[in-house]
């Protein structure tokens, strides 16, 4: 009870601040904007995409073919400066005459690719989709892989380690964080120009109308997962009468007044409760981890080895950032709840080896790591009002903290850049689409997820008439379509088949939980 009260006034303390933000134009009849996507759709059904090796770079197989589609930069300027979106797709294997179109893809973020996406026809949960439909991915606006890449600072700073991750930060460190905050905006703003202010989810979602055009589609077929769920909300909202099927795959809670601060500090407040699932498991199985026979011990064991890598990093790479931030990622998926125990079991018993392993920041990916944070920011910053004072930033989080002091700061300080970003931000469209306006569409949530808290999957529901919500109960595992459930995997694959939905929805059981193991 107490944390659904402070949820609540979180809401009222942030409203003022938020209303006074600046405000955008959204698509209205007659836009610019729409008139802008109309004629890019045009020009795109013209020239359709032509499928060829993908680029070496990728390193990707054979069977996958890529090719581009051009977008404009600015929709309310089809004719300036236009952008290519790398597009990846495989045909679909069944019979011709049985083939349903295209089948497109799009994992999240912002700032995710979902280029490999159509390798997934390989797996069993998705052989009959791949049978009947071209699987196809693509590299959104400014993600690597599109013609004009965003970047914000040095990939190699941004990969940087150790680091420190309070949950308390004392007002020194807040400081060195709104610093760094007002720095990394500038950077933005300094690499992109006047380009910035162009990436935001309403140009994603246009941009995707210009990809069903261009593969020839008079209506779509798509899945969203997590930010997916959004943007293709707003294209439901803006192209009804394009869709033809869609499924939204553990979904952001579309209510403008959530977009996107309050809804980030909702995500922090469900990652307290996963947290504790991840150290409740641990804990039953501590014949095999020796970390604690209950939830509480294992949180004092894993302070104490936080406590430790801010004296002597891991590796000397391996400090309380990259700790939380490996063990975000128990929160997301449940898959990694094994590995991530072995290795502060590990750690405990005098072997940093795996913690080193799993943790280090990797020079390898720091250049697509920071690529995808900068688009992130930009589309989340553009996107909808920011308080722009860090006293409303710090009363919040403070309060916030007090009851989910696992990610509450990290993830304040993540969107920190938003109180100074330097582009007009938007308001947020209000996703709704009236009885009859789109064909049925199918949601899929799990209820205890944190990425994206289950009300979200909820107020989409009630967005979108005539949905149908699948709902994975007792389970947490952030993205559960194809993921194996054979409940949830059924149901999707019923509806992307035949279009059939059950009803308002129906309920699957959990998944089961991860089996322990360890190095012995």
């Amino acid at each position: 009870m107490r944390t659904a009260a402070l949820y609540t006034s979180i809401g009222s303390l942030v409203l003022s601040a938020l209303a006074a933000a600046p405000a955008g134009a959204w698509d209205r009849p007659g836009s610019a904007e729409a008139r802008g996507t109309a004629i890019a759709a045009a020009r795109a059904t013209a020239a359709g995409i032509d499928f060829a090796a993908c680029p070496e770079e990728e390193m990707l197989p054979d069977s996958l073919k890529c090719g581009t589609v051009t977008v404009p930069l600015d929709y309310a300027d089809p004719d300036g400066r236009q952008l290519e979106l790398t597009v990846s797709r495989t045909p679909a294997t069944g019979p011709a005459q049985e083939r349903q179109g295209a089948f497109v893809y799009n994992p999240g973020g912002p700032g995710a690719s979902s280029i490999t996406f159509p390798l997934a026809g390989e797996l069993p949960e998705w052989k009959e989709i791949s049978e009947a439909y071209d699987l196809v991915g693509y590299a959104p606006r400014g993600v690597n892989g599109s013609s004009a890449p965003l970047s914000c600072q040095d990939p190699a700073a941004y990969t940087k380690g150790p680091t420190d991750a309070p949950t308390h930060p004392a007002q020194e460190y807040k400081e060195r964080r709104v610093a760094r905050a007002k720095a990394y905006a500038r950077g933005c703003a300094e690499h992109a120009g006047e380009t910035l202010r162009h990436y935001t989810s309403l140009n994603n979602a246009r941009d995707l109308d210009v990809v069903r055009a261009a593969l020839g589609e008079s209506r779509l077929t798509f899945m969203g997962a997590s930010y997916g769920t959004y943007f293709g909300a707003l294209y439901a909202t803006l192209f009804p009468s394009h869709v033809r099927r869609m499924v939204f795959d553990s979904a952001v809670d579309p209510d403008p007044e959530q977009i996107w601060y309050r809804s980030n500090m909702g995500q922090s407040l469900a990652f307290e409760t996963r947290w504790e699932d991840f150290r409740r498991w641990v804990a039953k199985h501590d014949d095999v981890y020796r970390l604690g026979t209950t939830p509480e011990a294992v949180q004092r064991r894993y302070d104490e080895v936080r406590a430790e890598l801010a004296v002597k990093p891991a590796g000397g790479k391996v400090g309380p950032g990259q700790l939380h931030s490996a063990f975000l990622g128990a929160g997301y998926y449940d898959d990694y709840w094994a590995m991530r125990a072995t290795a502060l079991s590990e750690y405990v018993r005098g072997n940093p080896e795996p913690l080193v392993a799993q943790a280090s920041p990797r020079a390898v990916a720091a250049k697509d790591n920071e690529n995808a944070q900068a688009v992130y920011t930009a589309v989340e910053c553009n996107d909808a009002p920011w308080p722009e004072d860090f006293e409303v930033w710090d009363r919040d989080h403070t309060e916030l903290a007090r009851v989910a002091p696992f990610e509450t700061w990290d993830n304040a300080f993540s969107n920190l850049p938003c109180a100074f970003w330097p582009a007009p931000r938007q308001r947020p469209l209000d996703v709704r689409v009236g009885w009859g306006e789109l064909p049925p569409v199918l949601i899929l949530a799990a209820e205890r997820d944190a990425a994206t808290p289950y009300k979200g999957a909820l107020e989409l529901r009630k967005r979108l008439p005539g949905s149908s919500l699948v709902t994975e109960r007792d389970a947490g595992t952030h993205g559960i379509g194809g993921a194996g459930n054979a409940c949830v995997d059924d149901h999707l694959r019923r509806y992307l088949l035949t279009g059939e939905v059950p009803g308002r929805g129906a309920d699957c059981a959990a998944h089961p939980e991860p089996n322990p193991v360890s190095l012995d």
